[in-house]
């Protein structure tokens, strides 16, 4: 990993971090509204799997660890116990299947389908029963409560998918894996 990798990742992680200092609400289930959710899926789409697999586990270990990193200015390990603790799980599973959908070369229908598979169903499936198990709720229950996050989540897939393919264009290379970017600095 370059140190152009690391900064990257602690980039995106910070990233996340900041979009849940904008606030949340809570209407169902202790689980809370956020922008986090789309620091989630830049990490998938821009870093790519492992990056942004690698970016979010670092903001998770900062949490877990005590840093204030969560809407609300939550951390520590109280977190995992709680009914957001599958979601967290599902921030590190995300980018993996963001980025592997997007692959190497954005298109509008890839980095779209990555945000909707990984950025949102992903999630939900690691979310939704630790809620459901945490609520003592139902498995269905906890589905129908969380049909509340989707038009939100749907949102945010589209602003990930904007702002994904406004970076290719303005930076194509930066989506180029590592060796190629490598031959072109070279040959030039």
């Amino acid at each position: 990993m370059s140190v152009r990798d690391i900064a990257r990742i602690a980039v995106f992680a910070a990233l996340t971090a900041a979009m849940g200092l904008v606030g949340s609400i809570t209407l169902v289930g202790g689980v809370p509204i956020t922008l986090q959710s789309l620091g989630v899926m830049l990490a998938g789409a821009v870093l790519g799997p492992w990056r942004g697999a690698v970016s979010m586990g670092l903001l998770i270990f900062g949490v877990a660890i005590g840093l204030p990193l969560l809407a609300g200015g939550r951390g520590g390990l109280g977190v995992f116990v709680s009914p957001t603790a599958g979601y967290l799980i599902g921030y590190v599973v995300a980018p993996v299947v963001i980025g592997l959908i997007v692959g190497h070369r954005p298109t509008w229908l890839r980095v779209g389908l990555g945000c909707l598979i990984g950025g949102i169903f992903s999630i939900y499936l690691f979310g939704i029963p630790m809620q459901a198990w945490l609520t003592e709720l139902s498995i269905g229950e906890s589905l129908i409560k969380s049909f509340v996050f989707l038009p939100g989540d749907l949102t945010k897939m589209v602003v990930a998918t904007l702002i994904t393919m406004a970076l290719y264009r303005a930076y194509p290379r930066s989506s180029e894996p590592e060796k190629r970017q490598r031959e072109v600095a070279v040959s030039h």
